[in-house]
């Protein structure tokens, strides 16, 4: 069985971190916070949101949050700006007073957390009056292709592989899911939305090399698998993969998104 390896940003950047990226783009156009606000972002992980909340928002300040040391130190090294600081924390016990915030939001992390229903009410706590609480999730199960073609060729081969696709194990990534763990933490006006981004990659290097990095659990699966096996695996994978003429392999990723608002 393998385990959900999240703490070494360099290797987090290759495999998914360049598409979050993207994807917190199109999330911050969606979620609308006027400037001049104070934001946390709750798994921050390498800094990927934090940065682009002040690149894009023009927030007064941001706080990012992350249980992960090596993620943390990813994060202080690439985002400079003197608006933004960093600190370990646990999603399901903020160590914040209420209120604080103008914006609570939370990149790709929720779904990790053990007990999110715990996370999802912390991040309302702390978010004041008519405040914003939003988060996003990749969709495992049909819409993040780079991982649906690893899955689909790793359970060809190994049908045991099914207990640990993310597809299976996150229930949480779904519309409906994310819907009610927002309105269960008593937050008003809840919606959800889609996000599609283009992750396209350069060849077959550029989507393979990521999965040997260890972080994450397909990573980790391809990593503990012997090497006759996980070159069966790539070759597998190989494929099935959409090739175009100049060996670019042209995949998207959706996300979704949920966001809520702290009644008055």
């Amino acid at each position: 069985m393998t385990q959900d390896v999240w703490v070494l940003g360099d290797a987090y950047e290759a495999y998914v971190g360049r598409w979050s990226r993207r994807v917190a783009v199109a999330f911050l156009e969606w979620l609308d916070v006027p400037a001049d606000r104070h934001w946390l972002d709750v798994g921050c992980g390498t800094g990927a949101l934090t940065a682009t909340i002040l690149a894009r928002a023009d927030p007064a300040g941001v706080v990012g949050l992350d249980p992960a040391d090596g993620f943390l130190e990813t994060a202080r090294g690439q985002v400079t700006d003197p608006r933004a600081s960093f600190m370990w924390g646990d999603a399901q016990c903020l160590p914040m007073p209420d209120h604080l915030f103008d914006a609570v939001v939370s990149g790709l992390a929720i779904n990790f957390v053990p007990e999110p229903g715990l996370a999802a009410a912390e991040m309302a706590r702390v978010t004041a009056p008519g405040g914003a609480v939003a988060a996003y999730v990749w969709d495992y199960g049909e819409g993040m292709l780079m991982m649906r073609h690893f899955w689909d060729a790793a359970v060809e081969l190994d049908p045991a592989a099914a207990a640990v696709v993310e597809g299976s194990r996150f229930p949480l990534c779904h519309p409906d899911p994310l819907r009610e763990l927002w309105l269960g933490a008593g937050l008003a006006e809840v919606t959800v939305e889609a996000i599609v981004v283009e992750t396209r990659f350069a060849d077959f290097d550029d989507y393979w090399g990521p999965f040997l990095g260890g972080q994450g659990p397909a990573p980790a699966y391809a990593m503990a698998l012997p090497e006759e096996r996980r070159t069966a695996l790539r070759e597998r994978i190989r494929a099935g993969l959409p090739i175009a003429e100049d060996g670019g392999i042209p995949l998207t990723a959706r996300a979704w998104a949920v966001r809520g608002t702290t009644p008055d």
